[in-house]
């Protein structure tokens, strides 16, 4: 089987920074195009610049958290490329959560924003692949890959809000497997931790003890880059994974292996 992406559309989300930047240069790098999706259109154009109309990268600036936006992004990327093939939903927010604070809003806000955006663009995106899917008769017709995080199993009190978005989105990953199958789309999802994301680069800057705390509860004894991500969504969204579909893959260094409950669930 192949893990060439040359040629396919890629949708990436939360493209601007972090982790879905480094998916989004890699993708680009292996041959496909790339549609970068991000709230921070500013962001956008300094990390990707003005994208030439015939080059294998485009940027869309937008809040995700409105359908609106997320229909014009599918019809952006259809407008670029004619097709869309894979989706990476690597957009995340990160807050702390007063579990006793009924003002406390984060929880909502983190479903919203790592729940319901990647569950609603899945939705438009799929409708689009299965419509290419009556031009195909046989092999993948799309891959989708959503981002969740080992705080999904790894509880700590404050990062409620977030774990309870990260189980969410674990389990609408296997919930779309079952649904979108019959068309011939995979869903998958990578779970991770100890890696340097958007969000853990700023906590890791306001609570600086953080950083070897961390490598100490990854058995690999460092945090990862987030590039050390992108091999893994090529797997997951070329040919060589063929056969998979409804998993959750963790990539974290061995670190979920551990009892880390006093250490930062990142």
């Amino acid at each position: 089987m192949s893990f060439s992406v040359k040629g396919k559309t890629v949708i990436v989300t939360g493209a601007a920074n972090g982790i879905g930047l480094a998916v989004a240069r890699h993708m680009a790098d292996k041959g496909a195009n790339v549609m970068c999706a991000d709230a921070h259109e500013k962001k956008l154009a300094e990390e990707f610049g003005a994208a030439p109309e015939d080059g294998n990268i485009r940027t869309f600036a937008g809040d995700l958290r409105q359908r609106l936006t997320i229909a014009n992004l599918v019809s952006a990327t259809i407008d670029a490329f004619d097709q869309v093939d894979i989706l990476v939903n690597a957009s995340r927010q990160l807050l702390p959560t007063d579990a006793l604070d009924v003002e406390d809003t984060s929880v909502q806000m983190l479903l919203d924003q790592n729940l319901m955006t990647a569950l609603q663009l899945t939705q438009y995106v799929a409708k689009r692949m299965i419509k290419q899917a009556e031009l195909q008769e046989e092999g993948q017709v799309g891959s989708i890959i959503n981002f969740s995080s080992i705080a999904a199993n790894q509880i700590q009190p404050e990062l409620m809000g977030y774990s309870i978005a990260a189980g969410a989105v674990q389990q609408m990953t296997r919930s779309m497997a079952l649904t979108l199958a019959p068309h011939r789309i995979r869903v998958n999802a990578i779970s991770f931790g100890s890696v340097m994301s958007g969000s853990l680069r700023v906590a890791v800057a306001e609570n600086r003890e953080w950083r070897e705390d961390i490598r100490k509860h990854t058995p690999l004894g460092r945090i990862a880059a987030p590039n050390e991500l992108c091999d893994t969504v090529q797997y997951l969204a070329a040919d060589s994974s063929s056969f998979m579909t409804g998993e959750v893959l963790v990539v974290d260094g061995g670190r979920s292996l551990l009892d880390v409950v006093s250490a930062p669930a990142h």
